[in-house]
Parts: structure tokens; sequence; C-alpha cells
């Protein structure tokens, strides 16, 4: 999608439409950027194809019945969300983890509750694709396979997965206290989720957000059958 949009014209059809409160026709759409009417027809059904923008079919003139001619196709923006960031960043778990705080009485012990409660739910896909008796590095790999999903970028090594990037990052840098406590507690969560043995979660502050200050550590196994 973002390299579709690399293309100038398309790029400007894309905008146009943004801008637009109703949907609009190719022929809209070409004079409005000034290109031909089959050079807006192709990007502009391009972008639809990637779903970008969305397509209804209208007769513009209001008639019904015979005679009424053919319905145009019309253009309107997409509200699909597109983000692309390098290294990773995951700023809609941050905030639905915010939010739950801030509607409960007491918001800082609720963050610790409700990012526990998610890292529960990471634990608890990791345990699905474990088998009984994963330990060791190969149990940490298996955490570490989750948590590359969510932007953390794991590495594992000498018996300890560290986060190479924070996904909070640089929200990380004003509201060091706060963020990396949370992530701590998704961490401790994973954990509990994951019914391992012997695994435990450390600080391991750096001057830089990037990296995440917490890291898993231990070389214990998973205890009883996965679901």
């Amino acid at each position: 999608m973002v390299a579709a949009l690399n293309d100038p014209i398309r790029l400007a059809l894309y905008e146009y439409v943004a801008g637009q409160s109703a949907p609009i026709s190719r022929d809209q759409a070409a004079e409005a950027i000034g290109v031909h009417r089959d050079i807006a027809a192709y990007h502009l059904d391009r972008l639809a194809d990637l779903g970008l923008v969305e397509v209804e079919f209208r007769r513009l003139s209001g008639k019904q019945g015979p005679g009424a001619g053919r319905p145009s196709k019309l253009y309107r923006w997409s509200r699909r969300e597109i983000q692309v960031s390098v290294p990773p960043k995951r700023y809609d778990v941050a905030a639905r983890l915010f939010a739950e705080s801030l509607a409960a009485r007491n918001p800082a012990k609720t963050l610790i509750e409700s990012a526990g409660a998610f890292g529960e739910s990471l634990g608890a896909r990791t345990r699905q694709r474990v088998r009984r008796q994963v330990r060791g590095r190969r149990l940490l790999e298996s955490i570490a396979v989750t948590l590359r999903d969510y932007g953390y970028e794991p590495s594992v090594s000498d018996g300890q997965l560290t986060l190479r990037n924070c996904p909070f990052d640089p929200l990380s840098l004003e509201y060091r206290d706060v963020v990396c406590t949370m992530n701590r507690a998704v961490m401790d969560g994973l954990l509990t989720g994951l019914k391992a043995r012997d695994l435990t979660t450390s600080f391991q502050p750096s001057p830089q957000a990037r990296p995440c200050c917490v890291a898993i550590n231990g070389k214990g196994g998973v205890q009883g059958k996965a679901p």
C-alpha cells in the first residue's frame, strides 16, 4: 500500500479523494489534478484494489428506471488505517491499556492489571504452540516468536531473552517509569499465561529508550500439558 502511494499521480488522487466530503467520479478526479480521465480511472481502480479508497455505484442525475443511464463509478476515502514504522511501534497497544486504566478509579493499579492481562493472553497464545517439555533456549525462542509480532525485536542468548526495541519509544523517553513498569507487567503476565517454570523478568535500564528495559531470564520449562 505504501509503495502504491509512491507514484505522484496516485498520491495526488488519494489526497484529493481524502479531502472530499462526498464520493467523487473519475471525471472530477481527473479535472482536479489535471490528468486524462483514463489515467485517473486506472490509478483510482488501483487504489480501490488495495483498499485505500472504496467504490460505490450511483446515478448522478438522480433519475431511476429505463432511460436513466448507467450508474457512475464513484470513489470515497477508505477509513482503513496504515501504519509503517522502522523500527516497529505499537502505540495502539499502549493506548488501549492507558484507556482502560483511565476509566478506573485507581489508574496506576489498573494499568498494571490490564498490562498483566494482556501479557497473559500473549502467554496463552505462545503455550498453544509449544510442546509439553519445551525448555531452555527453545522455550525462549517460542516466546520471541510471539513478542516479535508486537515490535519488541527479541533476541535470545545465554539463557536470556532481551528486547532490542521498545515499541512505545519515544513515549518511553518522556514517561520512562510508567512505560517500563507497564512493559514489565506485560512480560510478567506472559510468563503467567505461559505457565513457565523458573523464568523471571528483570529490569536492565538503558540510557536510550529503543532497547526495552525488561528482560526474561532462566532456563525453565512449561508446566503441564498445553491446552
